[in-house]
């Protein structure tokens, strides 16, 4: 099954990815949005639950095996819904779209890297709040790097973070954290 959005949206979408694609020409956006990306793709995560472990032992091996945890759930949930989904990226779809680096599964629909990066900042924040100044931006970075480097459409993005937001919240009641 394929499942894409009424025509309207989808060319409203479109339009946007090629406006945010636009930026990209610029070397150093292209070189940060890039870099933001590449550290989404996992690296930045494990190198917070190392820090993390090394900084409050046992706590912190806890609060990365309960982030290590709700990412395994991600990845299955975000696969399947890609399987389940088909949709194209944007760049595949729209030619005056360019892909500014390679994409790592053939399908959009939803962002794994948003959808990873919202649910283990939400698992990370109920252990860590202090770590907001930090978290908050990079996730942002990170959903917005898919959109202008031309892998996601910003409905990709949105409904990611619906999904992490909500996969965060169910690990967090499933496993609530120690007194």
């Amino acid at each position: 099954m394929r499942l894409l959005p009424p025509d309207g949206l989808l060319a409203r979408e479109t339009r946007w990815c090629r406006r945010a694609n636009h930026y990209c020409r610029r070397r150093r956006i292209r070189t940060l949005f890039a870099a933001i990306s590449r550290l989404g793709d996992g690296v930045f995560w494990y190198l917070l639950m190392g820090a993390l472990v090394l900084a409050d032992g046992m706590d912190g091996l806890r609060a990365s095996a309960h982030m290590a945890a709700t990412g395994i759930v991600a990845l299955t949930l975000y696969k399947t819904l890609k399987r389940w989904t088909r949709r194209p990226r944007p760049f595949a779809a729209d030619l005056r779209i360019r892909a500014w680096v390679a994409p790592l599964d053939e399908y959009s629909f939803p962002s794994g890297h948003t959808l990873h990066a919202v649910s283990f900042t939400v698992v990370a924040l109920a252990w860590y709040p202090w770590l907001a100044p930090l978290l908050l931006p990079f996730t942002a970075g990170v959903a917005l790097s898919r959109v202008v480097l031309g892998l996601h459409y910003p409905s990709d993005v949105l409904a990611a973070t619906g999904i992490g937001l909500l996969l965060g919240g169910v690990s967090l009641q499933l496993a609530p954290l120690p007194l």
